[in-house]
């Protein structure tokens, strides 16, 4: 996606009469040792992942607060946010920036009943990490870091996120 295209996107979520549910979920991923990234591999994944992000979930905000509806934000970050692995030097400072984003805008949204939460899962098998698997290295790699040996679906990034957007989790912000 082009600067021009998201910032078409955000000015159309802008433009909302009303939204009660954001789930911030664009992002990518290029393995690279930290040595190789070229500056368009960390231009991408900080535009894509960090900036894009912001400025949707500004916008939300933005109708959010208009309305003054009781508002929920589910960002999607990863464990790599928590953790980081080899060749995942820029996601996952990508992702920690998620993390400490979805922080910093609950501290400061609580007041406006809009509560702001992060969804860290580990590798999740999507169109995006099916090369990635294609190699038994990786594959190895990925199951020896997950404790229940179960590589996720996009079915159980779901629910972790119908939970929190949920009035389940009326109590529930600045989680991840």
């Amino acid at each position: 996606m082009s600067r021009g295209q998201a910032e078409v996107s955000v000015e159309s979520v802008r433009r909302l009469e009303r939204l009660d549910i954001l789930v911030n979920s664009a992002g990518t991923n290029r393995l690279q040792h930290i040595l190789d990234v070229d500056d368009d591999t960390l231009d991408l994944l900080l535009t894509l992942n960090v900036r894009a992000a912001f400025k949707v979930a500004q916008a939300a905000v933005s109708v959010m607060s208009r309305n003054k509806c009781e508002g929920s934000i589910a960002n999607i970050s990863s464990q790599m946010g928590h953790v980081g692995a080899p060749k995942r030097g820029v996601y996952t400072m990508t992702k920690h920036a998620i993390e400490g984003l979805t922080k910093a805008m609950a501290i400061e949204l609580a007041g406006d009943n809009i509560r702001v939460n992060a969804v860290a899962p580990t590798v999740v098998r999507t169109s995006m990490t099916k090369p990635f698997f294609e190699d038994p290295a990786y594959t190895k790699a990925a199951m020896a870091m997950i404790p229940l040996g179960k590589i996720a679906e996009p079915e159980d990034v779901a629910a972790a996120v119908s939970y929190l957007v949920s009035p389940q989790a009326r109590l529930v912000t600045a989680q991840a």
